[in-house]
């Protein structure tokens, strides 16, 4: 009782469920420590760039508590 697989227009495509390959990829490099310490700056240097942005901009953001005070010019209280 064997079925028969219809004709597919790309024959690597009906093949590619039975192919296994045998070759194993070669074991990844470990990282050395000036790379590892390349990554923490550039971590450390984004982390600190976001922080300092937050911290210059929230005064900006932050509303005054104390109603403004109207302050005329001379002009308009006639001196």
């Amino acid at each position: 009782m064997l079925r028969r697989r219809e004709p597919v227009p790309f024959a690597f495509l009906a093949e590619a469920d039975r192919f296994r390959s045998n070759v194993t990829p070669p074991p990844r490099q470990r990282a050395s420590a000036g790379e590892v310490a390349g990554r923490w700056l550039t971590g450390l240097t984004i982390v600190a760039g976001l922080v300092g942005s937050l911290v210059l901009g929230m005064p900006a953001l932050s509303q005054d508590q104390a109603p403004v005070q109207n302050q005329q010019s001379q002009a308009s209280q006639g001196r």
